[in-house]
């Protein structure tokens, strides 16, 4: 055989080779079946990562466009879901009759939580009977992340009419050390709307309230979502969004502050020993005050002789309970069969379940 008939044969395996290796590798080239036509890949521009003010990582905003569309003649209404990921995070629809796009919706709020959240569009201004692309991007302080492109056809049937609900946010009320109340006024506007509450300690908030359902009335209605789980003595920003299938609204931002005090975690009992009294020459009262911190304590004493208390413990004392819901309490055992005129050496020890303290090393002498 013709050694460049063989090279050329080479050639054509290596060539099909590797595009079986890049439509294996990336099923997004092949396309997605879907009510309407998967165009092109996920487009993204990321900047990084960072922390919220609860510690959690967060990142560049999560996207996926929804294929499903109801075009009319003149519009269409769009939907995907957006999950902020941590950081204050807006979305749009880019659109055109071409893969370029070119076109896009006003910028809407989506806010800062981690739960994807559903993000409708209504597009508007388009001619009847005609193809066009869409896709859904969404932009916070990390990066922006453009979805998949899909394509949709217009069609001879009017638009329906709609508009974006209204929502204000007003004030808390039934605030206590860990839970408040807070109120929203929405109007759906004629359709199925729904709202949450956004809420956090600073202005980027960071947390969302169950979704709630706000009917489809054309009417104000004042609404109230309770907030539990919260820290005590604690200032807390929240601010309400309503949604329906024209578009996503957010109310200005309010705050209350919790109840105090804070909250403290449960910690090792404190312990303070305090001088000996009622010595006499064989026996003597040994004294201190114990602070359980809101935790079942026992306490008790060792003396000896031996300043150190250590190498060579002379007595405990018999555990004696303190009870959690006590405060500071003053302790006393008597130590008997003491020897006279003899130096001695104890302290007050106490434990809970967050560990065991020991105080101070005092000391008295008895009695000849």
């Amino acid at each position: 055989m013709n050694q460049n008939i063989i090279i050329g044969i080479l050639v054509v395996v290596v060539i099909l080779g590797g595009g079986y290796y890049l439509v294996s590798t990336n099923p997004g080239l092949l396309g997605m079946n879907a009510t309407s036509t998967a165009v092109i890949a996920t487009d993204n521009t990321t900047t990084g990562t960072g922390t919220d003010n609860t510690g959690t990582t967060a990142s560049v905003p999560g996207v996926a466009t929804d294929a499903n569309v109801s075009p009319s003649n003149s519009t269409a209404v769009v939907t995907g879901k957006v999950t902020p990921n941590g950081s204050q995070t807006t979305y749009w629809y880019e659109y055109g009759q071409t893969a370029s796009l070119g076109q896009q919706t006003s910028p809407q709020a989506i806010g800062s939580g981690f739960t994807p959240i559903a993000s409708p569009g209504y597009i508007t201004g388009l001619q009847a009977n005609t193809s066009y692309f869409f896709r859904l991007s969404a932009q916070n302080g990390f990066g922006t992340i453009n979805g998949p492109t899909y394509s949709f056809k217009t069609n001879n049937n009017p638009p329906g009419l709609g508009t974006p609900p209204a929502a204000t946010t007003n004030g808390a009320t039934n605030i206590t050390r860990t839970s408040a109340t807070v109120s929203a006024e929405i109007n759906p506007h004629s359709s199925a709307t729904t709202y949450w509450i956004e809420y956090g300690t600073n202005t980027n908030f960071g947390q969302i309230s169950s979704f709630q359902a706000a009917g489809s009335g054309a009417s104000t209605l004042t609404e109230s979502v309770s907030l539990s789980g919260l820290n005590p003595q604690t200032k807390y920003y929240f601010r309400v969004f309503a949604q329906n299938q024209y578009g996503t609204v957010n109310g200005s931002t309010q705050s209350f502050t919790t109840q105090g005090p804070p909250a403290t975690s449960p910690a090792a009992p404190s312990v303070n020993t305090t001088s000996a009294s009622n010595v006499g020459s064989t026996s003597a009262t040994l004294n201190g005050t114990v602070t359980p911190h809101g935790l079942q304590t026992t306490y008790w004493f060792e003396y000896s002789e031996d300043s150190l208390l250590g190498t060579v413990l002379g007595t405990v004392t018999a555990q004696q309970p303190v009870s959690a819901s006590a405060s500071t309490l003053n302790v006393s055992v008597n130590a008997s069969n003491l020897s006279a005129n003899t130096k001695y050496f104890y302290r007050l020890v106490a434990q809970n379940s967050s560990g065991t303290t020991r105080g101070d090393i005092v000391s008295f002498t008895t009695n000849r």
